[in-house]
């Protein structure tokens, strides 16, 4: 039973922000917001949303090396949604980092 709720919880987690990575999409211009739904191509969407070369996808499979780099990504995007880039820290906190994904999607 307890599998079946952390599962719940993971789809509805991922829904999550997914729906919200699909909203800064739209209001950034990007082209292909439905890519948010689909595993890897949300994260060239993300970079795309943060203005990064698409080659940097790379580096976010690199063990510590990519916590630096979606620290990077995240402020880029924050930065592009009108608020300050600094926020993009926030998403090394566990469960603050939800609410600035909500945040930057619904507050933009």
């Amino acid at each position: 039973m307890e599998d079946f709720i952390g599962w719940i919880f993971a789809i509805a987690g991922y829904l999550y922000v997914s729906y919200c990575l699909y909203v800064m999409a739209k209001k950034t211009g990007e082209d292909n917001a439905w890519f948010a739904f689909i595993p890897i191509l949300g994260l060239i969407l993300l970079l795309s949303m943060g203005e990064k070369p698409i080659w940097w996808i790379v580096l976010f499979f690199v063990p510590l090396v990519n916590i630096v780099f979606i620290v990077l990504v995240w402020m880029s995007v924050a930065n592009r949604m009108g608020k300050p880039s600094w926020l993009g820290l926030l998403i090394l906190v566990p469960i603050v980092n939800l609410g600035l994904v909500g945040y930057l999607a619904c507050k933009s």
